[in-house]
């Protein structure tokens, strides 16, 4: 985690571990969610049981029963005066998706308990594009509709074409930092398909604005150096590339007939791991289709390069107290821990939050 955002630990908004709340976070994609079925997910050091009733519906709730603290995950799917519920394979207490406790089979008449009064902490959650996203909280018993609605990325296509994923052994903070580097993808993802060495580093000028709860890479024409882009389409091709907090990074290649769309979303585990997910959509280009088999391994291997770059940084860490950031290169890191003080300070003063990214230009060798 980085030095200068620990003094943050003390707001409401962010954890003891640096990580943000009262936002949305990716949970699972749709596909996940099978009808009837619920599995546990550590999500910001919580167990969140994740599932779908018989009837389509996501569920969302803590994964642990209040009574003998039994993974509700582990109990099976039942209807409950006609409301689908998840009973605890310990002693049978039935929840609902409220969290509401509907029934605890061993009471009998007279004994004064009721069910209702007994919760599980309930997650917002949305569903959109193939993506289940939830709202955590800084408030465990907060039960009301978010005061922000769930991210739209402006993706046209229904759902996915195919999903990677990985678990970084790193903090949010440094997952984050890595993948938006832009100086270490000839080093790190030269493939001959990508970033040949042959190529060498050319000298990167792009100009960056200020986006909602983060900042983009203006609209611009691709790298005439990488050649998967040239691949993707034909003429009138432009580019962009967006990250807003807490933790989603997506890049639009598109024309006026088609979209390739790629989305990256980093979940933190716990204050240690953080689960990134690269989710590619497209639509109307039938050369991407033809090439599937080909490009899922690739991005998994992609994604794999950078893990294994996290899993060296991991054995540095320990023996320095700070990474060193310098200009251009390590401004969008910086950027990062101004958006995650501001997202903090307006959380904790009450007040709408303040994008403090300014438009400006930055330069690169990559």
């Amino acid at each position: 985690m980085a030095d200068d955002v620990s003094p943050l630990a003390t707001a409401q908004s962010i954890t003891s571990d640096g990580l943000l709340l009262d936002c949305w976070y990716f949970a699972a994609t749709s596909a996940e969610l099978k009808a009837g079925k619920q599995f546990r997910r550590m999500i910001v050091g919580e167990p969140v049981l994740l599932g779908r009733t018989a009837k389509g519906e996501v569920l969302a709730i803590r994964d642990v029963c209040p009574h003998r603290a039994v993974p509700l995950s582990a109990g099976r799917q039942v209807e409950t005066n006609g409301q689908a519920t998840i009973e605890c394979p310990y002693h049978g207490w039935r929840f609902g998706g409220d969290g509401v406790c509907k029934l605890m089979p061993s009471l009998v008449e007279g004994q004064p308990y009721d069910p209702a009064k007994v919760k599980v902490r309930r997650y917002p959650h949305a569903e959109r594009n193939g993506l289940v996203f939830i709202y955590v909280s800084s408030d465990p018993r907060f039960d009301g509709t978010p005061d922000l609605p769930p991210p739209d990325f402006g993706i046209k296509a229904d759902k996915p074409k195919f999903v990677v994923s990985r678990v970084f052994e790193a903090h949010m903070d440094n997952a984050v930092v890595g993948l938006m580097d832009p100086a270490h993808v000839p080093f790190v993802h030269n493939q001959w398909w990508w970033r040949p060495p042959s190529v060498g580093l050319k000298l990167k000028e792009k100009q960056f604005e200020p986006r909602l709860y983060g900042w983009a890479i203006a609209r611009h024409a691709p790298s005439s150096n990488s050649l998967a882009y040239r691949l993707l389409f034909g003429e009138g091709v432009t580019t962009e590339i967006v990250f807003m907090v807490p933790g989603f990074r997506w890049e639009v290649v598109e024309n006026d007939k088609s979209q390739f769309f790629t989305l990256t979303c980093l979940t933190p585990i716990d204050g240690k791991s953080t689960l990134i997910t690269q989710i590619s959509y497209w639509t109307r280009a039938p050369l991407l289709d033809l090439i599937k088999p080909i490009l899922i391994p690739a991005a998994r291997e992609f994604l794999d390069q950078d893990g294994r770059m996290v899993d060296l940084q991991n054995k540095g860490l320990p023996f320095t107290k700070g990474m060193l950031w310098i200009d251009d290169i390590d401004v969008q890191a910086k950027w990062y821990n101004k958006l995650k003080r501001e997202w903090a300070q307006s959380r904790a003063e009450g007040r709408p939050f303040s994008n403090p990214i300014r438009p400006q230009s930055l330069k690169w060798r990559s």
